[in-house]
């Protein structure tokens, strides 16, 4: 159809784009010291493989989870602090369930039920940017820290059946949500999966607040 229906009973397969992305990368204590503005801080990181697999249009449910876990790990952050996922989210109909299941085992440990992890997908606004696609996600997760708003994730009509809505800790932006610090900095998860079987997961931290001099 054209569009990225991630999350909908409508997804039906990707859209290809092209696309590029930078982000500049300094240890938090040199950008302190040179005045430096910080955007955001990357807690953790992790990659993995599916290994034997069905094939490229079958991702593989439990290397997801297991390369979202080690991220958390490697940040010494608790799945429950994870306030939004910013989804590999294709818009297939086989891999947007796996992945939500996966996301949903991984960050519902420890989590109240009433304040369930927001997913969104960048692709529903831009199609698969191919290599771009992963610092993509990055980039709107650090403006959705940057405007304290979770951007509507587009084109869900209706949500995918085939995901257990009702027992997993997850909710679609199907329109904006805003996002407050409630006492404690904002947390967000990106994903991406390669069509190799490379999975990689990174964990963001709002940027610290800095004094005025």
């Amino acid at each position: 159809t054209g569009r990225c229906h991630a999350f909908s009973a409508d997804a039906d397969g990707y859209v290809r784009t092209e696309g590029a992305g930078v982000v500049v990368l300094e240890r938090l204590s040199d950008a302190r010291k040179h005045g430096h503005p910080v955007l955001a801080v990357i807690r953790g990181t992790a990659v993995n493989q599916d290994g034997r697999s069905n094939g490229p249009t079958a991702p593989n449910g439990p290397s997801q989870e297991a390369v979202i876990r080690e991220a958390l790990c490697r940040g010494g952050v608790s799945p429950s602090s994870v306030g939004y996922l910013e989804c590999h989210g294709t818009g297939t109909s086989l891999g947007d369930p796996i992945e939500v299941q996966a996301a949903g085992a991984v960050l519902g440990e420890g989590r109240d039920a009433e304040h369930p992890v927001v997913l969104g997908s960048l692709k529903s606004n831009i199609g698969h940017a191919e290599a771009a696609a992963g610092i993509g996600g990055l980039i709107k997760a650090v403006l959705a820290f940057r405007h304290g708003r979770i951007p509507k994730s587009l084109h869900v009509r209706e949500l995918n059946p085939h995901i257990a809505w009702n027992e997993l800790p997850v909710k679609v932006a199907t329109e904006a949500v805003e996002w407050p610090r409630n006492g404690v900095p904002r947390v967000a998860g990106v994903s991406s999966f390669g069509l190799s079987g490379t999975n990689a997961h990174v964990v963001l931290e709002e940027a610290p607040r800095q004094e005025v001099a």
